[in-house]
Parts: structure tokens; C-alpha cells; sequence
């Protein structure tokens, strides 16, 4: 069976259209394909930076990191082409700063400053006919930012249970100390009111004399003078020896003078 000519014109036609078509769709310039990701996203002051690339294909020729807002001579970082045994060429911009380049199109920037705040450009060249684009903006800062608001209510929290807490202890510490002086406050008055209420064994009457006398139990009963010959205790005296008869004095030396001889008459001689 037999194509018609007609047909074959036909379908040359919208054969060529579609290549066309497909030669134009693939992008000799894209920004969409790449992204450059900030690690960390706010960098501090000192703080390494890597800036990272994705979306590159396997293979490229090379890419070249810009920092200015528009990317030309002046403005460029360095180049990298992965064939050469040095593959990295600095450019003007580079200046004073430590940066390292790598094969996967990333660049680390050691030690940033708010000085190396700006624009950012990177371009890939993939084949004379295909190169693809991506920037960012980066700002170091000098201090420390400030945190979010959807953190105050946890920071918050934490300094009021931290002030709490040493309230709590503060006013613990303070009721140990007092409950410590009271208690022993109430022991020496305690003591003192003991000491001062205990009973005298022997009062002594302020009669003008200022001796000590001691009071002994008597080893004898004694004889009331109220009840005569009468114990205290109910119970008769014994009776009293008689008085001795008072003697003269010269009773003495007439006896020496006149001694009794009834004494000496009782001696017998042993023969």
C-alpha cells in the first residue's frame, strides 16, 4: 500500500514543527534549575558559610561564583574547571577572604564578616550552549539575633519558675533560722523559770546576822519544854541521874592527910 504524497508532506511537516519546537524548549540560560542553600541560614560574625548547589548535572565544564549585584568581571569570586589540576582561579573580588571552591559547584567561606554581606551569583556552564544561573542574599550580622517571639513564652517561663523557686527557698531558709531562735529562746526561759521556782531547803530569816548556820538532825530524842517530861512523840523520859553534891575543896587534902587504912590492913605477907 502506497502513501499518498500528499500525506508524506503532511507528516514531514509536523515531524520538523515538533523538533523545532523541542530545540527551542531546552534552556540555554535557567535559574530555575539551580538553588543555592545558606548552612547556616543567618550567619554570625566569624562563622564558617557554605553555600550550597543543587540541581547541577553530572557533568559540566565549569561555574564561576560572582558577589555584587550584577555578575561581570568585577565582581567575580573565583572559577572552577574540574580539568585542570589546579582548578580554581580567583578573581578580583576575591581580595582577603578564604574561600574554597568544590567539584559539586558549592563554595565555604571561612571566617565571614559583615563585610562578605551582599548578592551572591553562581552560573554552571554545562556546554557552550547551556548555561544555568541561581543567586541568594546573605547577611552576616555582628551579634547575636534575637530569638524568636514564639520562644519569649518559654523563656519566660523559665525565669519565672527559676524566681519562684528561689523565693520558695529563700523563704524556707528564712522559717528554719526563726523556728531555730524561738526554740531556743523558750528552753533558757524554760530553764530559767526552773531554776528560779525550785524551793529553798533552809530560808533564811534576815535577822541582822550575817552568818551561815547548818541544821542538823539531833542524834537524841529531845524533850519538849512545853510538855514537861513528855516526848514529843507521846512517849515518858527517861529519869535524870541525880545532881553530884557539891564538895568543899579542902575535902581533897584531908584525905591525903588522914588516908583510910581499911585498905592497907587487907595485905597479907606471902612467907
Amino acid at each position: 500500500m502506497e502513501i499518498p504524497m500528499g500525506s508524506q508532506c503532511h507528516f514531514s511537516k509536523g515531524l520538523l514543527l515538533s523538533a523545532l519546537l523541542l530545540a527551542l524548549w531546552v534552556p540555554r540560560g535557567s535559574w530555575a534549575a539551580l538553588r543555592i542553600q545558606k548552612i547556616p541560614e543567618q550567619p554570625q560574625k566569624n562563622q564558617d558559610l557554605l553555600l550550597s548547589v543543587q540541581g547541577i548535572p553530572g557533568t559540566f565544564q565549569d561555574f564561576i561564583w560572582y558577589l555584587g549585584e550584577e555578575a561581570y568581571g568585577g565582581t567575580r569570586l573565583f572559577t572552577y574547571i574540574p580539568e585542570l589540576e589546579r582548578p580554581q582561579r580567583d578573581g578580583s573580588a576575591m581580595k582577603q577572604r578564604d574561600i574554597i571552591g568544590f567539584p559539586n559547584g558549592s563554595m565555604l567561606l571561612h571566617h565571614a564578616q559583615p563585610s562578605d554581606s551582599g548578592t551572591y551569583h553562581v552560573e554552571v556552564t554545562i556546554n557552550p550552549s547551556w548555561t544555568m544561573r541561581a543567586k541568594t542574599e546573605v547577611h552576616v550580622s555582628e551579634k547575636q539575633t534575637e530569638l524568636p517571639i514564639t520562644q519569649l513564652p518559654v523563656t519566660t517561663g523559665i525565669a519565672a519558675a527559676i524566681i519562684i523557686g528561689s523565693l520558695a527557698a529563700g523563704s524556707l531558709f528564712i522559717g528554719s533560722i526563726a523556728y531555730l531562735l524561738v526554740t531556743r529562746g523558750w528552753r533558757g526561759r524554760s530553764h530559767r523559770m526552773t531554776t528560779t521556782a525550785k524551793p529553798e531547803l533552809s530560808p533564811r530569816r534576815d535577822t541582822g546576822d550575817n552568818n551561815i548556820y547548818e541544821v542538823m538532825p539531833s542524834p537524841v530524842f529531845l524533850v519538849s519544854p512545853l510538855s514537861g517530861t513528855e516526848f514529843t512523840n507521846g512517849l515518858t523520859a527517861p529519869p535524870l541521874p541525880p545532881p553530884l553534891q557539891p564538895q568543899p575543896e579542902t575535902q581533897h587534902y584531908q584525905d591525903l592527910l588522914n588516908p583510910d587504912p581499911a585498905p592497907y590492913c587487907q595485905l597479907v605477907p606471902t612467907p
